[in-house]
């Protein structure tokens, strides 16, 4: 799901959340909102590594242009993975949602990053591309070991 996207659907769900809860003070809902679409800066570091480039344009370019080759591949039936996206992993939004114990702000940027990922898992499922994204970090570790 392209950015863009996060960013509206992160707006109204914090416009619901302030709505249906409004005793949640307002930087907290303004974390939920950040955590909603700056978790994707892992695709922005794949980029840079990838194009060498720290351009913003230049990442985004190059997602666009990967995410048509994969349609592609898709299309004649081949399954790649995409790229390794470390803050989209099980292990590292579990590690969040342990640190709100810590820090209450923490529990709010679980939830943005829980809500991300909804709207991934949904934008995959319509596409019919789910086998596309790696959701562990340990799954993605075992298969890099077993490559090699």
């Amino acid at each position: 799901m392209l950015p863009k996207y996060h960013i509206a659907f992160g707006f109204l769900f914090c416009l619901v959340l302030e709505l249906l809860f409004p005793s949640i003070k307002l930087p907290f809902i303004f974390l939920t909102f950040l955590a909603s679409f700056l978790i994707d800066f892992d695709h922005y570091l794949t980029a840079v590594i990838k194009t060498k480039s720290l351009s913003f344009s230049k990442a985004y370019s190059h997602h666009i242009e990967e995410g048509k080759k994969w349609m592609i591949k898709h299309k004649m039936g081949l399954r790649e993975k995409e790229h390794f996206h470390v803050l989209h992993t099980i292990e590292f939004i579990t590690f969040v949602g342990i640190l709100s114990f810590v820090w209450v702000g923490f529990f709010y940027i679980f939830i943005g990053l829980v809500f991300h990922s909804l709207l991934d898992i949904i934008h995959l499922l319509h596409h019919n591309i789910l086998y596309r994204r790696e959701f562990t970090l340990g799954n993605w570790i075992t298969k890099r070991l077993r490559k090699n």
